[in-house]
């Protein structure tokens, strides 16, 4: 019988985390639900062999170079629908599981036809008591994308409606991502799964956040600089995709009666953000801001989503 889940993973430059991750997954979960697919998107630190060796029964795509975590993930989705599984689980690799937390998922989506994606409470790996992603919400006004992640949320035990699904981990029917579409490849790097999450739910159907299923996350791993400088722990980089994006996801999802709100808030919060690399001497991240915000506001829509 055809296993109904695909578990996607994947890994770049990172295979210790990949074998954690992947470790913890077969040690708790249940073999009859899934197959493991790991994606190696162009390492150059000889992961693809290492995991290789480490899971010879498990899948493997290799993307023989950097596509990113959007491009990177739409390749082994497209395995996954081509090869007939009913889901697919999207997991980052610097995650790790002390239980089964994809059981209930699966049960959760069988039992409601409604819902096309769901996804675990999210923990911090090294804080097992906090939580990283207690659901995820989007504010019309400012639009700001945010995660209710306040300690009482941690008492919750039913399902709940959300605005969108983190990429870190979320369960989605493969026959909503034919109805949608897979990641938007143009992003690269955030605000895919928010892309992806406002065409689920505007075309397919409802989004959950199932508290009683736990993982838990190392959070940034893929965006800290392997050495630390003046410009801090984060590669300069991130604030180019983060506030691209961003800018191409209200450009689209914005409601146009929140247009003056949204942009008074983020005039004042990139001017202070600037001004606090300048005064830091941080003038990569500096640097890679102001392309980021020119490239988010002047990137013709149908370049984005063509």
């Amino acid at each position: 019988m055809h296993k109904p889940i695909a578990i996607i993973i994947l890994n770049w430059n990172t295979p210790a985390h990949t074998i954690s991750c992947v470790s913890s997954i077969t040690q708790y979960c249940d073999k009859s639900e899934y197959d493991i697919i790991i994606a190696d998107n162009g390492s150059t630190d000889n992961s693809l062999s290492i995991l290789q060796e480490q899971f010879p029964d498990h899948i493997f795509i290799d993307n023989k170079t950097n596509l990113g975590f959007a491009e990177g993930n739409n390749t082994a989705l497209r395995y996954s629908i081509e090869n007939g599984y009913a889901y697919s689980l999207l997991l980052n690799n610097d995650t790790e599981v002390n239980e089964n937390f994809l059981s209930p998922l699966l049960t959760h989506l069988e039992r409601n036809p409604e819902t096309v994606a769901v996804q675990p409470a999210i923990y911090y790996l090294y804080h097992k008591n906090k939580l990283w992603n207690g659901g995820s919400y989007f504010n019309n006004l400012l639009g700001l994308t945010y995660s209710n992640n306040r300690e009482s949320r941690q008492e919750l035990k039913s399902p709940e409606k959300v605005e969108w699904l983190t990429g870190c981990c979320f369960l989605v029917r493969n026959e909503a991502l034919k109805t949608v579409g897979l990641f938007t490849s143009k992003f690269f790097l955030y605000y895919e799964d928010v892309d992806l999450s406002f065409r689920l739910k505007k075309n397919a159907g409802q989004l959950d956040y199932l508290p009683t299923s736990k993982i838990y996350h190392e959070a940034g791993v893929s965006g800290k600089q392997k050495v630390k400088n003046s410009e801090g722990e984060l590669s300069p980089i991130i604030h180019y995709y983060v506030n691209r994006n961003k800018l191409w996801f209200l450009r689209r999802y914005a409601k146009p009666i929140a247009i003056i709100p949204i942009f008074i808030y983020n005039a004042f919060y990139y001017s202070a953000m600037l001004s606090y690399f300048l005064l830091r001497n941080r003038k990569q991240k500096a640097k890679f801001l102001v392309k980021g915000i020119k490239e988010g506001l002047f990137t013709p829509k149908a370049t984005i989503w063509s």
